[in-house]
C-alpha cells in the first residue's frame, strides 16, 4: 500500500503530547518519523497503564516512530543534528521558544544546513509573545483561555454542582497539534514551487482561543 506522505523524513524533538501527536499523525500517513529523546527519555515513558512492559501513554503518541537518544547539552550533539537535518524534510519541537536557539539548533541555524527544512514549533504562548518563555502544559492554557471557568458556569446553569477543575482531555495540546499539522502540510506543498522551507510557530493559547 502507498501512503500519502511516504518519502517525507521527520525529526521529532518534542515531548509529552502537543508535538508527539503531530508526529504520530505524520507517521500514520506514511512519513518516516525519528523521535529524538534525551538520555532520561520522554517523561511519558512513566505515564499510563503498563501492558507487556509498554507504558500506554508513550506508545500511544509515538507508535510507528523510530527512536534515537541525543544529549542536546553535549558539544558534539549539534554536528550530529545538522547531519540529520541535512537529510530531513520536517522538524518538530515543543520546547520553550528560547531553547532550540540557545542550543544552536534554532530555525535560522537549521535552514543554513537545509534551506528546504520545515520546522514546527509548538509552545504555550508563541515565540514573539511577552509571555513566550513561560512553560505551559494544557491546564495552564485551559485556565488562561477561560475554558475551565466556562465549563464550571455551564454546569451551574444546568443545575449541576460544580467546582473549578481541568477538562477531561488536553484540548490545548491536540488543537495546537492539529493546527500545526495543517501548517506543515501546507508548507510542504508550497515548498514544491518555492524550494524553501518555513518556520511554523504555533501558540497553544491562540489555537485554543
Amino acid at each position: 500500500m502507498s501512503y500519502p506522505l511516504s518519502g517525507l523524513k521527520v525529526l521529532d524533538f518534542s515531548r509529552v503530547l502537543a508535538g508527539p501527536f503531530a508526529g504520530r499523525m505524520l507517521s500514520d500517513l506514511g512519513a518516516d518519523v525519528v523521535k529524538i529523546e534525551p538520555p532520561e527519555g520522554d517523561v511519558t515513558r512513566y505515564w499510563g497503564r503498563v501492558i507487556a512492559h509498554l507504558p500506554g501513554y508513550y506508545h500511544q503518541q509515538n507508535a510507528g516512530k523510530r527512536n534515537i537518544c541525543i544529549d542536546l547539552r553535549q558539544p558534539s550533539a549539534k554536528d550530529l543534528i545538522f547531519s540529520l537535518v541535512a537529510e530531513a524534510d520536517i522538524v518538530i519541537e515543543n520546547y520553550r521558544p528560547d531553547v532550540m536557539t540557545r542550543l544552536g539548533i534554532g530555525f535560522d541555524d537549521l535552514k543554513r544546513v537545509n534551506p528546504r527544512i520545515i520546522m514546527l514549533s509548538i509552545s504555550g504562548f508563541g515565540h514573539d509573545s511577552p509571555e513566550s518563555k513561560r512553560p505551559a502544559y494544557a491546564p495552564v492554557i485551559h485556565s488562561e483561555a477561560g475554558l475551565i471557568h466556562r465549563s464550571s458556569v455551564e454546569a451551574l446553569d444546568s443545575g449541576i454542582e460544580s467546582h473549578f477543575q481541568d477538562l477531561p482531555l488536553s484540548v490545548a495540546d491536540t488543537n495546537a497539534s492539529l493546527h500545526g499539522l495543517v501548517g506543515v502540510l501546507a508548507a510542504v506543498i508550497l515548498r514544491s514551487s518555492t524550494g524553501e522551507g518555513q518556520h511554523i510557530d504555533i501558540a497553544m493559547i491562540d489555537a485554543t482561543i
